[in-house]
């Protein structure tokens, strides 16, 4: 394949090959209204190397002898490129849990390509003068032309991304609506993500540790929340039990909590507690402070952004139903349905739902849990437009909480976790409406104008006790209280991304300003009767108490405003090896905070800053990235509800990180090094007088290596390690300093892996296994409360085949399979037990 550049870059025709395979890919799917579009999860271009047998051009063409054995469709295919000479480009998902019979002897080229799809329920057509691409002949009507007149020739593809590209649902340079960055060999993350007002950069050209976790993943391991999809992130760790109904993490040692993720860019429009991870194609995570890139989140945590990209709708129909069971009794139901419409396929429609009911593997616990989510999008020449409505309910009978553990006392061994200590008459309900709609405009091919809005209703009643284990015995008090909330947030964006040069230095540059507005209201907690009090190991079941006579109102506790204004430029240099990202943030945070009771003013905090950044990124060869990072980030601290200044409001302070690391793409596999330092401010509570205030400081360092990718055909790995030094620079205790931060482990180990069996013993099954260890944590300031360290283990099995010519994919996966029992995770206030042995089983069909 000849590729030809108005610049003459290198590295700008390895990106012109991505326009070109989309160009390739559409062109046998657009233009006649008898195509329907190909599946996008990435486009794949098999080329002829130079010195492969000639290809075909008619029934005449010489026979070769090739060998390609059973097994997956998809390295078969790769096979059979190289073996007779075929150019082929098509969707990975159009072969996604297909297998092939194989082919072998002495066939014309496209007579062994027909022979390998055999059985597949696919077929083959021209895709220009020099390439073929795969369709499924159920979306398409073919012409008089016969598939096998096919002549190839030479294929020069010459420009920037443009409408072929854009007719394949990807969008330009400058903008982000349309389908992600494509997945990275093994298709368990993506070969990009989105940088915030920088738009969406490839992996290997960000000065920043990045990773996004691909739709294929998120079905494979079955996951049911963003919990499960980072369990495979050496950085991240929960801060809550599983089967709370409630999510939060620690990345690179800090918290983050569940209303700083982020829905496509926008804080404060997912579920405040446990977004739907079923309307979600992509899951981006983003090591450290984010600032620069996409505001201060409404927490302002520095650890970490994780950012969820909404579902598009595909270039072929979809329609997808799934079936599962989860122990000890839960019943899971969702379908996905997506379509195009419009001569040139640019309105797309797609609506996913799920409903989730029965009992968890937890004693006297059960859910309730139900979402719809409807993604629309227009992709016209010049204007793009995407707009997204969900609405989710989750009812949790008896959920966990975190454990208190009273000063001084030696954390006992974590109990059976399949016990419950939390009564079956509590529960914690909740809902929440959203919208977000983001509109672009190319002014000019290389101009990109964009704006964003979006919005959430939130609303929550729990009833129950939060215990506080007094002896190392496990005894415990668990008081009981109601305490209802509602969360009203509104959030926008507008800005301007662009590509200029001058001279020898291209430019890729990006404008925004951003405006955060939430209204929270968390009234005092209203106890109902005396704690109960009662053990660990065996849990006491009393009377069931009642919420009646109790108020449900929800006056105004807090209220936030944040906005921002931000500018940043890459600078490209010498053929796009030297990357440099230059820029700044100014911002301001208005916190004010209100009598629940009379509704005045009791505190007031106006912060600005201009938080600057500044990044990196060296190739000294094609394939290996050196990058460096320094950026800063404001931290809003907010007291915990049972303080006795819970009323008051803090100003906002800075944290910093410095980063250096490399980054090796071998093509098939992916490696990452990263070297950090992040200072941040902390708050503390008094044990005693349960005054919080913002006096001390926290220095994390840590080493980060990763790697994800599919080195050889039928074998995926994914994960790494994370080492850790957590400690206090800065205490209310003097005595405190130096001493090992609470809740930072040093070590983290994340590795999952995939094989494909030989298709001698079975095609299309493959086995999976997930290993995860982490180091033992200090729960107190003093280091004088500890947990151990733990690992679990996660076996699966995956079949993909056909049913009556529809693809069927059967999946079991087990957690934690040895059912080892432990605490997960501890901090200030926070002791998380883990997961308990699961068993998740499901069966999806496409038709």
């Amino acid at each position: 394949m000849v590729l030809g550049d108005r610049r003459g870059g290198a590295r700008r025709a390895r990106d012109l090959a991505v326009a070109g395979a989309s160009l390739i890919a559409m062109t046998a799917a657009v233009g006649a209204q008898d195509a329907a579009p190909l599946t996008s999860d990435r486009i794949r271009l098999v080329p002829v190397s130079a010195d492969t047998p000639s290809g075909p051009d008619d029934t005449d063409a010489a026979r070769i002898s090739v060998a390609v054995p059973a097994g997956p469709l998809e390295p078969a295919l790769t096979a059979l490129a190289g073996q007779a000479g075929l150019r082929l480009a098509y969707r990975t998902a159009l072969t996604e849990g297909l297998t092939t019979r194989g082919v072998e002897g002495a066939f014309r080229p496209l007579d062994a390509l027909a022979e390998l799809l055999a059985g597949t329920g696919l077929t083959y057509r021209a895709a220009g003068p020099s390439t073929i691409t795969l369709v499924n002949p159920r979306y398409v009507q073919f012409g008089s032309e016969p598939a096998s007149a096919v002549t190839l020739e030479e294929l020069a593809v010459e420009g920037r991304a443009g409408s072929g590209a854009r007719a394949a649902g990807l969008p330009p340079p400058t903008g982000t609506i349309g389908q992600p960055p494509a997945p990275y060999a093994g298709g368990q993350v993506a070969s990009g993500s989105r940088l915030g007002l920088l738009g969406n950069r490839n992996t290997f050209d960000q000065p920043f540790n990045a990773t996004s976790y691909t739709e294929k993943l998120i079905r494979d391991q079955q996951a049911r929340n963003v919990q499960d999809v980072v369990n495979n992130d050496p950085s991240i760790r929960t801060n809550v039990p599983a089967f709370s109904g409630i999510l939060g993490f620690f990345i690179r040692g800090f918290p983050v909590f569940a209303q700083d993720i982020a829905f496509n860019g926008l804080f404060g429009v997912a579920d405040a507690f446990n977004p739907a991870i079923e309307p979600i194609e992509r899951v981006e995570v983003l090591r450290g402070p984010s600032t620069l890139l996409s505001g201060v989140p409404p927490f302002g945590n520095i650890g970490g952004v994780i950012n969820l990209i909404p579902k598009r709708a595909l270039e072929e129909p979809l329609n997808r139903v799934t079936l599962g069971y989860a122990s000890d009794a839960q019943v899971y139901k969702a379908v996905d349905i997506s379509r195009r419409f419009g001569d040139a396929k640019e309105w797309g429609i797609r609506f996913n739902g799920a409903f989730n009911n029965g009992a968890t593997p937890i004693d006297n616990q059960s859910l309730h849990f139900g979402t719809a989510a409807l993604a629309l999008d227009y992709r016209g020449e010049r204007l793009r437009a995407a707009l997204d409505l969900g609405y989710q309910e989750l009812d949790f009978r008896s959920p966990l909480r975190n454990r208190n553990v009273a000063a001084g006392v030696r954390i006992p061994r974590a109990p059976n976790l399949t016990l419950n200590q939390q009564q079956p008459w509590e529960y914690r309900d909740s809902a929440n409406q959203q919208l977000a709609t983001r509109v672009e405009y190319d002014l000019t091919p290389d101009l990109t104008l964009y704006g964003a809005y979006g919005r959430s209703n939130f609303r929550q009643e729990y009833f129950g006790g939060v215990l506080t284990i007094f002896n190392a015995r496990g005894d415990y008090r668990d008081p009981i209280s109601y305490l209802p909330m509602h969360i009203s947030n509104q959030t926008a964006e507008a800005g301007l991304r662009g590509i200029v040069e001058t001279g020898p230095i291209r430019h890729s540059f990006g404008l925004a300003a951003v405006g955060f507005w939430q209204d929270l209201a968390q009234p005092t907690a209203q106890n109902v009767g005396a704690p109960i009090v009662s053990n660990l190991y065996d849990p006491v079941i009393v009377a069931p108490r009642s919420t009646a006579g109790l108020s449900n109102a929800t006056p105004r506790t807090s209220s936030r405003i944040n906005r921002s204004l931000a500018i940043a430029d890459t600078m490209s240099l010498f053929d796009e090896r030297i990357l440099l990202t230059i820029g700044g943030r100014w911002q301001s945070l208005d916190v004010n905070a209100y009598n629940p009771v009379t509704g005045l003013r009791t505190g007031a905090s106006e912060s600005g800053a201009f938080s600057p950044g500044v990044g990196v990124v060296v190739k000294p060869w094609e394939r290996l990235s050196l990058y460096a990072n320094y950026v800063e980030g404001l931290t809003s601290p907010a007291p915990p509800v049972n303080a006795v200044n819970a009323s008051a409001a803090f100003p906002a302070a800075v944290s910093r990180q410095t980063e250096v690391g490399a980054k090796l793409d071998l093509g098939t596999v992916g490696l990452g090094f990263a070297a950090f330092e992040i200072e941040q401010p902390f708050g503390f509570l008094d044990a005693r007088t349960l005054v919080f205030s913002v006096d001390g400081r926290q220095r994390n360092s840590g080493v980060e290596l990763t790697l994800f990718g599919e080195p050889v055909p039928g074998v995926r790995v994914l994960g790494g390690v994370s080492l850790l030094d957590g400690v206090q620079v800065q205490a209310q205790d003097p005595r405190n300093v130096g001493r090992v931060a609470v809740g930072v482990p040093e070590v983290q180990l994340n590795l999952y892996g995939e094989y494909d069996l030989p298709p001698s013993l079975l095609p299309g099954l493959s086995v999976t296994g997930r290993v995860i260890y982490t180091a033992a944590q200090y729960y107190d300031l003093v280091n004088s409360q500890k947990i151990p360290d733990w690992a679990t283990l996660d076996l699966g099995l995956r079949y993909a085949t056909l049913f009556r010519d529809r693809p069927l994919t059967l999946r079991a996966n087990v957690v934690n399979v040895t059912g080892n029992n432990y605490w997960a995770t501890t901090g200030r206030g926070i002791l998380a037990q883990g997961t308990p042995r699961t068993v998740l089983l499901s069966a999806s069909v496409d038709f």
